[in-house]
């Protein structure tokens, strides 16, 4: 078994007041764990920690800048709460990619796995190269579907429907959350995406995917409810997901990221959720994994 420390040990070895060391804990900034009621540290961990600290006070601080998938709740958060924070779309994979490279403060992740196990965003985070000092914080339960025109004059009911009708259905880029949700779906249904009538180019975001259906350049395309309420479109669903930010912990307390966690917890975020419809903020801001 490893070198654990108890609390009076892990102060005394970190060279904090057992105060400090308990405010660490509370913010989950530092590797630790309760066993029978007793917080325990890893000295090994806890090692890991102080030089993994010390190389990231010598590092380019990230730009103010959240990246990985777009949401309407999140992008309307981002201005309402005064965060300063910019948004930068690409999706989830590309946001995860672009914080382990230090080029945004935060990334926006929905990520799938095949099996349609829940774990992809807390698996993706712990094994992301470069993230060991990463924490995931929940930020809405969103409800997925498809975007069709109103009155769904195909009649779609699911993915297998899509393929039997020849449906045109407008994708996401590699990599993107809901282009990962299709392809788990196809895999569940037993279809490979050959067996699909798709539209080129790729749609960036929700948005242009309703745009696509609007403008019947698609028959449908996988977005949330919120994008095909605003739209005016009709919405099919299929179900829902975890929408996630992740972000290094030494940033967690960052103006900007401050900002927008504290804004948040306020009624108006929650009324906000409400209105656009499809979401669950019930969890909102708990943390859901820590590197």
């Amino acid at each position: 078994m490893p070198e654990l420390f108890t609390t009076d040990e892990a102060a005394a070895h970190l060279r904090l007041s057992e105060r400090k060391l308990y405010e660490l804990v509370a913010h989950a900034a530092v590797p630790c764990s309760k066993v029978t009621g007793r917080w325990l540290f890893p000295k090994a961990a806890l090692d890991q920690w102080v030089t993994a600290g010390l190389a990231m006070q010598l590092a380019a601080p990230a730009p103010p800048i959240v990246g990985g998938s777009h949401d309407p709740l999140l992008e309307w958060a981002l201005r309402e709460s005064g965060s300063g924070l910019a948004s930068l779309p690409e999706g989830s994979e590309a946001g995860l990619r672009r914080l382990t490279r230090t080029q945004v403060v935060l990334a926006a992740i929905h990520l799938h796995r095949l099996d349609g196990d829940e774990t992809a965003n807390t698996q993706a985070v712990s094994q992301a190269p470069g993230l060991h000092d990463a924490v995931l914080i929940a930020f809405a339960r969103r409800e997925q579907g498809l975007l069709v025109a109103p009155g769904n004059p195909h009649g779609l009911s699911d993915i297998a429907s899509v393929a039997a009708g020849r449906a045109r259905i407008a994708l996401r880029p590699a990599g993107a959350g809901a282009q990962l949700l299709l392809l788990a779906l196809l895999a569940r249904s037993g279809l490979a995406q050959d067996a699909l009538t798709v539209v080129q180019p790729p749609c960036p975001t929700g948005p242009d995917i309703a745009h696509a259906v609007r403008s019947q350049r698609a028959d449908c395309g996988i977005a949330t409810r919120s994008v095909a309420d605003a739209a005016g479109l009709d919405f099919v669903p299929l179900l829902w997901e975890r929408f996630d930010l992740v972000l290094r912990r030494r940033d967690y307390f960052m103006p900007g990221p401050q900002a927008l966690f504290n804004f948040l917890r306020r009624p108006a975020f929650r009324d906000r959720a409400a209105e656009l419809g499809g979401y669950d903020v019930a969890e909102c801001g708990a943390v859901r994994h820590v590197n």
